[in-house]
């Protein structure tokens, strides 16, 4: 299995270990990022996928470049299938996620928001009498707080924003016209692909000129919940979840023997691990429509990042 693991590169200055993704910030106020195949959960690092890290930077690459005239991106340049040179930004406080469907399983969802009662939510007066997993009238911004410190995030309205000093009046309109953007044209995309962009989650930031930038990543089955088209309308009959692409292969396998915030990690199985690695391959084709194709140059994943990044080395 060929497997990046981690990519600390001496070589490279500024060296900041995120749970998946490898950050060096050059001189120049770029910053090199590299995803690893690491998947995290439970605030810990469970294992590694093949080609997981190539999958999701080459899915945010495809959407980046779909969807560069509606809002301006980090995006620099792609040295290697697992790399991005990105503007280094002030990433701002609010996380934004928009949704399409009443879904979703956390404590900020608005299906579990709605289930306990709540119609109002976010800023949002959500009709009574609808149905799990059923479509908007419109697709709704739901903002929380960003919690840098390991904190839980919050739900928060429009006002709320503005009134905490959070964003500025202008700003919020700014990132509320770029992700109902982005998501139209997302949904529109996934659409002729047979599938349904259900809902996503947008970070932004600020450049040097206080210009709001898309950053991290758009669109990739780690920040998106994407349904089978074909699958939708017989399960929303049958009141059940429809098909999609299911990224928590792993988590429920471990929840299922440990308590994952307590307990050590139970040794994944590798057929779990090549079934997951199967799972994003099959995302990734689907959702661009094109064929996935491993980058095997060089004898390690390591061993060809480190060739195609030679040329930010500074030998620090």
């Amino acid at each position: 299995m060929r497997i990046l693991e981690e990519a600390v590169i001496r070589e490279l200055p500024n060296y900041y270990r995120g749970k998946v993704r490898e950050n060096y910030d050059l001189p120049d106020g770029s910053r090199i990022i590299i995803s690893t195949d690491r998947i995290s959960a439970f605030d810990r690092i469970l294992t590694c996928i093949p080609y997981k890290g190539q999958v999701l930077t080459q899915t945010a690459r495809y959407w980046f470049e779909q969807t560069a005239d509606i809002c301006p991106n980090h995006v620099i340049s792609y040295p290697d299938p697992n790399v991005v040179i990105g503007k280094r930004l002030d990433i701002l406080p609010v996380e934004i996620v928009v949704r399409g469907y009443l879904a979703g399983t956390t404590g900020t969802s608005i299906l579990t928001l709605y289930k306990k009662g709540e119609r109002q939510m976010y800023g949002i007066t959500l009709p009574d009498g609808l149905r799990d997993n059923q479509k908007l009238p419109e697709p709704i911004i739901t903002p929380t707080s960003k919690a840098f410190d390991g904190g839980h995030d919050e739900p928060l309205t429009p006002d709320e924003i503005v009134e905490k000093k959070l964003l500025t009046s202008e700003q919020w309109q700014t990132l509320s016209k770029y992700a109902l953007a982005l998501f139209k044209r997302g949904q529109e995309i996934a659409a002729k692909h047979g599938l349904i962009l259900v809902d996503t989650k947008y970070e932004f930031g600020t450049d040097a000129e206080g210009n709001i930038i898309l950053a991290d990543e758009i669109h990739t089955p780690d920040s998106s919940r994407y349904w089978i088209t074909e699958s939708y309308g017989a399960s929303f009959e049958r009141s059940t979840r429809p098909a999609s692409f299911d990224k928590d292969f792993v988590r429920a396998w471990v929840v299922e023997r440990c308590d994952p915030y307590k307990d050590d990690i139970p040794e994944i199985p590798e057929k779990l691990v090549m079934d997951t690695s199967d799972v994003y391959i099959r995302a990734y084709e689907q959702i661009t429509g094109k064929t996935f194709v491993p980058d095997n140059s060089e004898n390690t994943p390591l061993e060809r990042v480190r060739k195609n990044l030679e040329p930010y080395f500074t030998g620090a």
